[in-house]
C-alpha cells in the first residue's frame, strides 16, 4: 500500500456501524424549500386524485357504472399533474427557493378548472366535433391550454425543446404555402390550430400523452417506490459485497449500483447525483484519477435510460409508435444493455490492472448473505415485475402490485420495530414525491405532443420517411448515419423524449421502410438520441459528475466518450442483426450472437485502454489498432465474420502474452489509501466530498505557493452546472 501524502489532511473516522443511506434531497434542494406546508398538500392530494384515476382505468374498477371515455380521462390526468407543474418549478431560475408566487398559484388553478371542464365535456368534444367548430368557451379554453402546455413544457424541459414545440405547433399555419413540396400540407387558420391541439386526438391528447395516461404513471411511482422504501441503498450494497474486493472494486461498484438505479429512475442525471456522491470519493480515493472516476459514473448512469425492466420514457412510447407491449420492448433492450455495461466493466478491468489498482479486504465489505437476507423484497420487486410483465402481459397494471408489494414489507418493518408512527410520514413523503416525478414527465408528455399534433393534422407526417428514403436513394448506411447524427444534434437541446417522438414520424418509419425490423429502427434513434448525455458540447450527465469530482467537465466527457464506447457501436450492430435484438431469429442464433457480441464488446474494450485482460500485459499501439477492428468484426452480422474476429483476437492475445515484454505498470493517479479508508468512503461519502474539497484546496496552495484557498467549483458537489433536460425521464 502507498502512503498518503503529508499535505492531504487526515482522513475522520467513523463507526463502523454506521450506514450511508442514499436521499434525493440534494437532487433538487431549491425546489423543496419552494413547495412547504399548505402547497405540499396541494401537490398530495392532486396526486392522489390522479393515481385513483390511473388505476380506475388501469383495472375497471369504474365504481358505480362511473367510467370515461379516453379523451374525458386524459384530461382529468391533466387537471391533477400540469398544476403541480407550476406549483414545483419557478416561472425562473432566479425564483428558485422561494415561496410560490400568487401568479404561480393562479396558473394552477386556471390550468386545474380548464382541464376539468374539458375533461367534464368529453363526450360532447367527440360527439360534435369541437376540434373543428367548437363554442366560444371552449375556444378560449383551447387557446389557454395550448400557452399552458407550452409553458408546462418550458419549466419542465427547458427553453430549447419549447421553441420546437412552438414552432411545430404553429406549422399549420402556413403548411399550405410552404414551397418545398415535402413540406407542404393542409392550413388551418389560427382558431382552427388551437382547437385541434387542445381538443383534437392527436396533439396534446396525442400518443405521447396517451402513453402517460395509460402505463408511465404506474412504473414512475414503481422507482419512486423503490428508492424511497430502501432500494438504491441495498443495491448500492449489493454491488460492494460483489464486486469491491476485486481490482478497481469502488468503479466496478459504480458500474453496478448505477446500473440498478437506472432500473428505478431511467434517467442519466438523476443517476449521477444519486450514486455519483457515493462512487466518485470512492474511486479517486483508490487511486483513481478524477477525470476517471467522473467518467465511469457518468457513463454508468447514462445506461439507465436503455436498462430494462424500467428504462426511460421513450421506451415506454414505443408501446404506441411500434404497436408490441412493453415486455417485447425490455426483453429487446435486455442484450444491448448488457453489452453496453459489460464494455464499461471490461475497459474499468482493464484500467485498473495497468495501473496496479487493488480492491478492498472482503472483510471490510459488506456481507453478500446478509445484503440478500435484508433487501430481497427489492430484487423480488424486480424479478415480480418482470414476471407479471412476461406472463401476465399486462403492462398498465403491473406495476401497481409490485408498489403494494413494497410498500406492504416496508409497513411490517416499521410494524415489527413497534415504529408504525412513522409510516403515515413515509407515505405522505412518497405520494408527493411520485406526483412531482409524474407532473413532470406529463408536462414534458402534453408538450411534446404539440409537435405530432403540427406534423399530423397537415398531412405533412405521411411524406417525411418516403421523401426522405428517396433523398438517400435507399441506401441503408447512409440514412443510419443520418439518422445517428440527427439524434444525436437533437439530443443536445431536446429532451430523450421529444427527440424520440420526432423522429419516430420522421426517421423510423423510413428506415422500416428500407427492411430494418421496427423495434431496431425505433432503439436506434433512442440510442443515439442518449449519446448526448456524456458526448461534448452538452454532455449534462459528464458535466454533473465532473461537478462532484471537481474535475474539467470537458475532459471528463472524452474520457466517458471512450468509456461509452460501445453505446456508438451498438445501435448499428442490432440494426443488422436482430438477434441481439431477440428478434427475427431462433434461440441458438440468439446466443450465439451474443456470444460474439460480448467477445467483441471485451476486444474492444481492451483495445480502448491498451491492456491485454488475461495475457497481463500492455498492448502495442501495433496491436490495439487490429484488435479494435477483431472487435468491430466479432459484432458483424455474418458468422463467418465473428469467427474470423475472435480468432484474430485470440491470436493477438496469444502474441502480447508470449511475444511483447509489456511496459512498465502505469503509476495511479494518486496513491490509493488504505483499505480502512476506501471502505469508509464508500460509507461516508460526505464526508469524503469535503475532505476531498479540502485536499485539492490544499494541492492548489501547494502549486500556487500561496496561502489563501483555491475557489471551490461552481457549486456545491452533487449540483450540476447544467440543468437537466429530461429530468427523470
Amino acid at each position: 500500500m502507498h502512503a498518503q501524502t503529508d499535505k492531504h489532511p487526515p482522513a475522520k473516522k467513523h463507526p463502523p456501524t454506521e450506514k450511508y443511506v442514499p436521499t434525493e434531497k440534494h437532487i433538487d434542494i431549491e425546489k423543496s424549500s419552494r413547495v412547504t406546508g399548505p402547497w405540499k398538500v396541494v401537490v398530495v392530494v392532486l396526486t392522489v386524485l390522479g393515481v385513483l384515476l390511473a388505476m380506475n382505468q388501469a383495472f375497471f374498477w369504474n365504481p358505480g357504472g362511473f367510467s370515461l371515455l379516453n379523451n374525458s380521462y386524459l384530461y382529468f390526468v391533466l387537471a391533477c399533474f400540469l398544476p403541480i407543474i407550476f406549483i414545483t418549478f419557478p416561472i425562473a431560475k432566479s425564483q428558485r427557493g422561494k415561496r410560490v408566487p400568487l401568479y404561480d398559484a393562479a396558473i394552477a388553478a386556471v390550468t386545474f378548472a380548464i382541464c376539468v371542464y374539458l375533461g367534464l365535456n368529453g363526450e360532447t368534444i367527440v360527439t360534435f366535433g369541437w376540434d373543428y367548430a367548437a363554442p366560444p368557451l371552449a375556444t378560449a379554453a383551447s387557446f389557454l391550454l395550448w400557452a399552458i402546455a407550452l409553458d408546462a413544457l418550458r419549466r419542465s424541459a427547458g427553453l430549447v425543446v419549447t421553441i420546437i414545440a412552438l414552432l411545430f405547433s404553429l406549422y399549420p399555419l402556413i403548411a399550405g404555402v410552404m414551397p418545398i413540396a415535402f413540406l407542404s400540407g393542409l392550413s388551418f387558420d389560427l382558431q382552427t390550430t388551437a382547437q385541434m391541439h387542445a381538443l383534437g386526438s392527436d396533439s396534446i391528447l396525442g400518443l405521447p400523452m396517451q402513453v402517460g395516461g395509460s402505463i408511465l404513471i404506474g412504473f414512475l411511482m414503481f422507482g419512486v417506490a423503490l428508492q424511497h422504501t430502501g432500494g438504491a441503498g441495498f443495491f448500492y450494497d449489493l454491488a460492494q459485497s460483489v464486486f469491491g474486493r476485486y481490482r478497481g472494486g469502488s468503479a466496478k461498484v459504480s458500474v453496478i449500483s448505477s446500473g440498478f438505479m437506472g432500473m428505478m429512475s431511467g434517467s442519466a442525471v438523476s443517476n449521477v447525483l444519486t450514486t455519483g456522491p457515493m462512487t466518485i470519493p470512492a474511486m479517486k480515493r483508490s487511486g483513481f484519477s478524477g477525470k476517471y472516476a467522473a467518467g465511469v459514473e457518468a457513463t454508468a448512469s447514462t445506461g439507465g435510460t436503455i436498462t430494462p425492466p424500467i428504462m426511460g420514457t421513450a421506451a415506454f412510447l414505443m408501446v404506441s409508435f411500434v404497436g408490441v407491449p412493453y415486455a417485447q420492448i425490455a426483453l429487446a433492450a435486455a442484450i444491448p444493455a448488457l453489452l453496453y455495461y459489460l464494455g464499461i466493466f471490461v475497459q474499468v478491468d482493464a484500467y485498473s490492472a495497468k495501473t496496479g489498482l487493488k480492491g478492498v479486504s472482503r472483510h471490510l465489505l459488506p456481507k453478500l448473505g446478509p445484503v440478500l437476507l435484508t433487501g430481497w423484497p427489492y430484487l423480488g420487486a424486480l424479478i415480480g415485475l418482470i414476471v407479471v410483465l412476461i406472463v401476465y402481459k399486462n403492462e398498465t397494471q403491473a406495476p401497481y402490485y409490485i408498489i403494494a408489494f413494497l410498500l406492504i414489507i416496508e409497513i411490517a418493518k416499521y410494524a415489527l420495530s413497534s415504529d408504525l408512527k412513522k409510516v403515515p410520514g413515509l407515505l405522505y413523503e412518497f405520494i408527493y414525491a411520485s406526483g412531482k416525478t409524474i407532473a413532470e414527465i406529463i408536462g414534458i408528455l402534453a408538450g411534446v405532443g404539440l409537435i405530432v399534433g403540427g406534423l399530423s393534422m397537415t398531412g405533412v407526417s405521411l411524406s417525411l420517411a418516403r421523401e426522405l428514403v428517396a433523398l438517400v436513394d435507399g441506401n441503408l448506411i447512409l440514412i443510419l448515419l443520418t439518422g445517428a447524427i440527427t439524434s444525436f444534434v437533437l439530443g443536445m437541446g431536446m429532451t430523450v423524449s421529444a427527440v424520440y417522438v420526432f423522429l419516430a414520424i420522421v426517421m423510423a418509419p423510413a428506415l422500416t421502410q428500407l427492411g430494418i425490423n421496427p423495434i431496431a429502427a425505433h432503439l436506434f434513434v433512442i440510442y443515439w438520441a442518449t449519446v448526448s448525455y456524456i458526448t461534448p458540447p452538452v454532455a449534462l450527465a459528464s458535466f454533473a459528475a465532473a461537478n462532484i469530482a471537481r474535475t474539467p467537465a470537458m475532459a471528463t466527457s472524452l474520457v466517458a466518450m471512450r468509456l461509452g464506447s460501445v453505446k456508438y457501436i451498438i445501435p448499428f450492430a442490432f440494426v443488422f442483426n436482430p438477434a441481439l435484438l431477440a428478434q427475427e431469429s431462433s434461440l441458438f442464433e440468439i446466443l450465439y450472437t451474443t456470444v460474439f457480441s460480448a467477445i467483441g464488446v471485451f476486444l474492444l474494450g481492451c483495445a480502448f485502454e491498451g491492456w491485454m485482460i488475461g495475457a497481463g500485459k500492455r498492448l502495442h499501439i501495433l496491436m490495439r489498432i487490429p484488435l479494435f477492428i477483431a472487435g468491430l468484426a466479432a459484432f458483424a452480422p455474418e458468422l463467418i465474420s465473428s469467427i474470423i474476429g475472435v480468432a484474430a483476437g485470440a491470436a493477438i492475445m496469444i502474441i502480447t502474452r508470449f511475444f511483447n515484454a509489456g511496459d512498465a505498470l502505469e503509476r495511479p493517479a494518486a496513491p490509493p489509501a488504505d483499505d480502512a479508508e476506501v471502505a469508509e468512503a464508500l460509507a461516508h461519502p460526505g464526508d469524503d466530498l469535503h475532505e476531498a474539497e479540502q485536499a485539492d484546496r490544499f494541492d492548489a496552495e501547494a502549486d500556487r505557493g500561496s496561502a489563501v484557498p483555491a475557489a471551490s467549483g461552481d457549486g456545491p458537489a452533487g449540483e450540476p452546472r447544467a440543468e437537466d433536460p429530461d429530468q427523470r425521464r
